[in-house]
């Protein structure tokens, strides 16, 4: 017996479809960092793939080219972090879209002949991207460069911050004048991506031609925001783990801080049990103490975040719990816990 993460690609095709027709006639970006936000990158691509989405995005190279390997070359794949000359030779190697957000990155694009060149503009959220003072040069640059045939620019992009609809305003008018910029310097970006998961959805002014949507793809929902039976979309996960043994008034279950589950969520949050909801009490290296309750017996199953337990609770709600988001609380679960891909996890 062990804790598992059963993932159900039925309800990420639904999600994938409610996305795709909220922020038409934009295209979704489906962003796959972080192995799929732990999800598992080459089935989430896969299935994804299968459902119509022909754009991925990844933080890394590396990440960028497990998606290339399983999809082949059609798939549009976006690398947004390139750190070295040798990073970038990787990726037009493996034929991935390169974001480049800083001068001597643009140097190295340049060195190894990229072809698809997407240009970050820093829009206020400052992680990473060139700033406003230095974009015309930069762009005149990538402009001499381009003439060259040494790279192509495709895009500009940037992230915001989305922490308020006044700083958000500010951010693309940012957004708006580094795009004219680059036009002006004679450069064709075809490609305008700023909007990620909640401008996406909220926001119509803010998803242009692509749309960066990650999060909500896996029915994770922003803290304190929309729940996300609100936002039309339902979480694809369920954490799970065993009952290991029983007393008079607490469970022993299977799955502890080196599994991923944060020692601070301990006495702040339920879980859900065949009694029902119960507190998750203590949180130790690999077992955790959970609230008894009535003819609990070894082998039960506990639901620690997803849908199907009684007493159901996502990964934002624990997230809640300690002042963090939803992704942090995905992110932390160990790639050694069995991933288990089937429909209808929460029957």
């Amino acid at each position: 017996m062990s804790a598992h993460l059963d993932i159900d690609l039925d309800v990420l095709d639904a999600n994938l479809a409610v996305i795709r027709e909220r922020v038409a006639p934009a295209r979704h970006m489906l962003v796959v960092k972080d192995d799929a936000y732990g999800h598992g990158v080459a089935p989430v691509a896969r299935r994804a793939w299968d459902a119509g989405v022909r754009w991925f995005g990844t933080f890394d190279v590396a990440n960028g080219i497990v998606v290339r390997q399983e999809l082949g070359p059609d798939a549009r794949v976006f690398a947004w972090m390139i750190g070295s000359r040798e990073d970038a030779e990787l990726a037009v190697a493996a034929d991935l879209d390169l974001g480049v957000g800083d001068p001597d990155l643009l140097e190295d694009a340049a060195a190894v002949r990229a072809q698809r060149v997407h240009l970050k503009i820093d829009t206020g959220l400052h992680r990473n991207g060139i700033r406003p003072e230095d974009w015309p040069a930069v762009v005149a640059r990538a402009a001499r460069l381009e003439s060259d045939g040494a790279i192509r620019v495709v895009g500009v992009w940037s992230h915001i911050a989305e922490a308020s609809d006044t700083e958000d305003d500010a951010a693309r008018a940012v957004f708006d004048w580094a795009v004219d910029e680059a036009r002006a310097a004679g450069l064709d970006p075809g490609l305008r991506h700023l909007a990620a998961s909640a401008a996406s959805f909220a926001r119509a002014e803010f998803r242009y031609d692509l749309v960066r949507v990650g999060a909500f793809a896996y029915g994770i929902h922003p803290a304190g925001g929309p729940e996300a039976d609100a936002l039309g979309i339902r979480p694809i996960a369920r954490l799970t783990a065993p009952v290991l043994a029983v007393t008079d008034d607490t469970v022993e279950i299977g799955i502890g801080m080196l599994d991923g589950l944060p020692s601070a969520l301990a006495g702040r949050v339920s879980v859900g049990t065949p009694g029902g909801t119960r507190r998750l009490e203590r949180i130790d290296a690999t077992q955790s103490q959970v609230q008894g309750w009535p003819d609990a017996t070894v082998g039960d199953e506990v639901t620690v975040y997803g849908p199907g337990g009684s007493g159901e609770c996502t990964a934002t709600g624990l997230a809640e719990a300690i002042d963090t988001i939803g992704e942090e609380i995905a992110l932390r679960v160990s790639p050694a816990l069995p991933r288990r891909y089937r429909r209808d996890v929460s029957g």
